[in-house]
């Protein structure tokens, strides 16, 4: 049974692992992650596990817990951004490109920018710039203090010309 104090200690958990996490102490925060997890687990828990987990490069675990979390809360839009990320480091652009999409859709999901940014990446490494140019302008224009995509569109700019 899911009790008051099992969540409050779970949030406790959570925010002492994202505190670490912040701080660089990765290994300290897969742990508190886990106890968090353990306690009351929740799609937020799983996603920010997957996250230490790919800093670590252990891509395929962030996945997995980023899976773990769309079972839980398939309206929660970071996992699907965050699959989409992992794919992109493990060179299945193709992949990612489904999961970024699928961020997108998510109705009420605050970071889309990033699934833009992210499939600016993708085209941008396929070589098709006005694609990429096309992604990282909507991520600039869902969040104009988004540096790394408008420092993509300075350097995809000057690619083109």
């Amino acid at each position: 049974m899911v009790t008051r104090d099992k969540i409050t200690i779970a949030s406790e958990y959570f925010n002492k692992a994202y505190q670490l996490h912040t701080e660089g102490k990765i290994d300290e925060a897969i742990k508190n992650y886990k106890l968090s997890i353990e306690i009351f687990p929740t799609a937020k828990a799983h996603t920010f596990l997957g996250w230490a987990y790919s800093l670590r490069g252990r891509f395929e675990d962030a996945i997995g817990e980023c899976e773990v979390a769309i079972d839980l809360d398939p309206d929660f839009g970071n996992p699907y951004n965050d699959i989409g990320s992992y794919l992109i480091s493990l060179n299945k652009f193709d992949e990612a490109i489904t999961w970024l999409e699928k961020a997108i859709e998510i109705e009420g999901y605050e970071m889309k920018h990033h699934a833009y940014y992210n499939l600016g990446k993708i085209y941008e490494k396929k070589g098709d710039w006005e694609t990429a140019m096309r992604y990282y302008e909507d991520s600039y224009s869902l969040k104009r203090d988004f540096d790394l995509a408008k420092s993509a569109l300075i350097r995809i700019t000057a690619m083109m010309n």
